[in-house]
């Protein structure tokens, strides 16, 4: 949960909503609660009863509340399209009681999140129009950031673009502060973070009696059932199993193996435009720099900051990638004590997001250069989230804004009286110069 803020009397034309408190929704994701919807809607009431105490009183029935959904949602909405509606009112009666201005709960598209994630970005760094100190808004030359979200079902790419995608169905067209934006993007499902741990967690055991991305001397039961019911394994599903069996599995360190098993998870034998990402997706060179986050971030500033390694280039970040996956399971849970089970994975998610990057999107060194990790833009967290609220407000207007002042009036004031003592300063120094001039000069 998101809660923004921006001043009442400068509701539109500004550019200074921020971000003033946020709230970790314990459990899964709504969507995990499919065979129990009521459960989705009582999960959000801890983060709810922070939102009555964050936000003023006196504002509660004038502060609009949205909920989106997005991938894993997706995904329910796909096998149950009954389980995902069951969802959705579950979670909307539960908003319902609290006194908010609720506006609605709907499922976001991938395309949606592809660019909300990239108008968040972009605004967060002042990148659309910014305001100068002479009190008029300016457009920046600085040109925009491409946005890189991976979340839990879905991965997200967008980048401006100069030409039209070959296919529209990956061009979105924006006009925003009067200036059109031409965009591509592409959300790839099943390529979030925990889908592709289930769908290599398949591949071992079709092709390994061990999983060569965890590390030597760890070692779990995997419960059949859970590890099919998504649709994202459902290729890799058995023609006959047992979904209450559960089969041990040990981890085996293993770079090169597990590199292969990644590689398997991306096609590149078709395409029919001029040139493709993966799967038959058209993309265009990646140009520009990028922001990578969500995801993205948390497998990199592991390698920086737990492993402490360089990743400043794709050379950098193959060999921590390498490193990370040859690490024992004492050697990690010394390094990281905290992690707990998540340390088994961050080598099958590190060497994900190098072959991704590399392979899948066609960084090179110099685009790889120009790609930063992040998880906030000073104190907001980078994502859809901001983008999808300003969209619903309609804070950003497709018309550029005019002259309008935009500081405090104390502040103002300020600068008129700093103003006041320069030129009294200035009239002093001009009095004295004329009396020095006019006295006798020396016999």
């Amino acid at each position: 949960m998101f809660i923004y803020k921006w001043p009442a009397d400068k509701e539109n034309d500004t550019g200074i909503v921020g971000q003033h408190s946020s709230c970790d929704v314990r459990g899964g994701g709504i969507s995990s609660y499919a065979d129990n919807p009521p459960g989705a809607g009582q999960s959000l009431v801890e983060c709810l009863e922070q939102a009555l105490r964050d936000v003023p009183k006196e504002r509660h029935v004038g502060t609009p509340l949205y909920l989106g959904a997005t991938a894993g949602m997706r995904l329910l909405n796909l096998t149950s399209p009954e389980a995902s509606a069951n969802v959705l009112a579950a979670v909307t009666r539960t908003l319902m009681q609290y006194p908010f201005d609720f506006r609605g709960a709907r499922i976001l598209s991938g395309q949606d999140e592809g660019v909300f994630g990239w108008v968040t970005t972009n605004y967060l760094l002042e990148n659309f129009i910014k305001y100068g100190w002479a009190g008029r808004w300016f457009r920046p030359r600085k040109g925009t950031l491409g946005a890189m979200d991976l979340g839990g079902a879905s991965t997200q790419i967008t980048f401006e673009t100069a030409s039209p995608a070959e296919d529209p169905a990956n061009e979105v067209q924006l006009r925003l502060y009067g200036q059109l934006y031409r965009v591509y993007t592409h959300s790839f499902l099943c390529y979030g973070r925990d889908q592709v741990l289930q769908r290599l967690l398949a591949s071992a055991l079709q092709t390994h009696s061990f999983h060569p991305c965890w590390p030597r001397g760890y070692s779990t039961q995997v419960l059949l059932r859970d590890l099919y019911a998504s649709p994202c394994t459902a290729a890799q599903r058995p023609q006959t199993f047992n979904g209450s069996d559960r089969v041990r599995l040990a981890g085996g360190s293993d770079p090169a193996l597990c590199r292969g098993l990644v590689s398997g998870l991306f096609n590149f034998s078709s395409c029919r435009f001029s040139r493709c990402s993966f799967n038959g997706i058209f993309q265009p060179p990646v140009s520009g720099d990028f922001m990578a986050f969500s995801a993205f971030f948390y497998a990199v500033d592991f390698l920086r900051t737990v492993m402490g390694l360089p990743v400043a280039s794709l050379q950098q970040l193959g060999a921590a990638v390498v490193t990370v996956c040859n690490q024992t399971w004492s050697e990690l849970q010394a390094l990281a004590p905290g992690e707990g089970s998540r340390l088994a994975d961050y080598c099958a998610g590190a060497m994900f997001v190098q072959q991704l990057l590399t392979r899948g999107y066609g960084f090179d060194e110099r685009a790889f250069g120009g790609v930063t990790f992040q998880k906030k833009a000073g104190d907001t967290a980078v994502g859809w989230a901001l983008g999808y609220m300003l969209n619903l407000t309609n804070l950003i207007p497709a018309d550029p804004p005019g002259l309008r002042k935009g500081t405090d009036f104390s502040s103002w004031v300020v600068l008129l009286l700093l103003f006041v003592a320069l030129l009294l300063a200035a009239l002093v120094l001009l009095l004295r110069k004329a009396r020095s001039s006019k006295s006798p000069s020396a016999i």
